[in-house]
């Protein structure tokens, strides 16, 4: 399928590169943006072809936030309602909620999440409100040298929103978050990296090349199958009370993969060769992800 916002293109080794796509823009984030970026998460899961996925953006900027310019609610939220915890609780997935007053920038946060694939973003110019938020799910961020990035809810009246309350601080630490939130500030790409924000700057020509090249690292001769459970436990069982909590599904996930590519990996090992493996994430085992 083709997209608005966005340009799909997949490569020989199997890494998607997930351009926005709304250069004259400067790629600001829509409601049709987060649609389709929702829809294109969720479909390079399914998709084995695809082995990871690199975010960028066309042009000179990364995502400039949210379109301001819309008309109505600019954040796309139906006004006509009066919303409580209870309707995002029990009604979560009914449309009328789903529509009206979910938070777009937490249904992509929540798509990038829920990825199978690994997710790196190469920053490759301003990333605000929004276009700093939705990178906070991916696994790695890089960022040209040129790049600005900001946290700058606090300058609209706004709050910190695409889940980054619970992402942010686990990246750089509650005081970063809260300095960095509170102060509303367009931080250099220098200010990001020393903050622990980004792995590494390079420049602007070099940076999607920095970014295939990582993928690749994280994908040639690995189980999809071992890397999507490595990917969720990572996220998920960092955030468990105890561990225990991750030794339960260490077992599960061990056992699975023991008796699934792991036979594969222990023999090309041992035959000193490249593994041949046949697990796919479109196929995961019945306790993915964690079900009783």
């Amino acid at each position: 399928m083709s997209y608005e916002t966005l340009d799909w293109a997949l490569d020989a080794d199997g890494i998607l590169t997930l351009t926005l796509d709304r250069p004259e823009q400067l790629n600001a984030f829509t409601v049709t943006m987060a649609d389709e970026l929702v829809d294109a998460y969720h479909r390079a899961s399914t998709d084995d072809a695809v082995a990871a996925v690199v975010v960028t953006g066309r042009g000179r900027a990364f995502c400039a936030g949210m379109d301001l310019a819309a008309e109505g609610n600019v954040f796309g939220l139906d006004e006509s309602m009066d919303p409580t915890m209870a309707d995002l609780r029990e009604r979560l997935e009914d449309p009328e909620v789903v529509r009206g007053v979910r938070d777009t920038g937490g249904r992509v946060s929540l798509a990038v999440y829920e990825c199978t694939k690994p997710v790196i973003g190469a920053i490759n110019g301003a990333a605000v409100g929004i276009g700093a938020t939705m990178t906070l799910p991916m696994d790695v961020r890089l960022a040209a040298d040129t790049a600005r990035i900001g946290f700058v809810f606090g300058r609209l009246g706004i709050v910190p929103e695409a889940c980054s309350s619970w992402f942010l601080p686990r990246i750089v630490g509650i005081s970063r978050a809260l300095e960095w939130v509170y102060a509303a500030d367009i931080l250099s790409a220098e200010e990001a990296h020393a903050g622990g924000l980004v792995r590494s700057l390079h420049p602007a020509e070099e940076l999607l090349g920095a970014a295939h090249e990582l993928a690749r690292r994280f994908t040639t001769g690995r189980s999809p199958v071992a890397t999507a459970l490595a990917r969720q436990m990572m996220w998920r069982n960092s955030a468990q009370p105890h561990p225990l909590e991750a030794h339960r599904v260490d077992s599960l996930a061990m056992f699975h993969t023991s008796v699934g590519d792991g036979k594969e990996g222990v023999r090309a090992f041992l035959e000193k060769r490249e593994p041949r493996f046949t697990g796919r994430a479109s196929r995961m085992p019945d306790f993915y992800p964690w079900q009783d």
